[in-house]
């Protein structure tokens, strides 16, 4: 079995993230307005398929960086997510 050392993200990379989530976020809407607009209009259509593919990708996108968040801030030892953790 091996070991996988994981290292803590730096806190510029924690902002970087969290800024391309929303952009992911707001890419998903839209790619999923685009799907819905061009369904209405051509259900079999080139295009259809573009959009779908391309709102597969920002959701993809969207959950590799809410899961990178995720384990970032489930580590305890770390002082960038003790600092970036919203206080209760």
């Amino acid at each position: 079995m091996t070991f996988i050392k994981r290292v803590a993200l730096a806190p510029r990379a924690v902002r970087q993230l969290r800024r391309v989530r929303s952009v992911y976020a707001v890419g998903m809407a839209l790619s999923l307005l685009g799907l819905l607009l061009q369904m209405e209009r051509d259900p079999g259509g080139r295009q259809t398929h573009l959009a779908a593919m391309i709102l597969v990708a920002f959701v993809a996108l969207f959950g590799l960086t809410a899961v990178q968040l995720w384990r970032h801030m489930r580590r305890d030892h770390c002082a960038t997510s003790k600092r970036l953790t919203p206080s209760m």
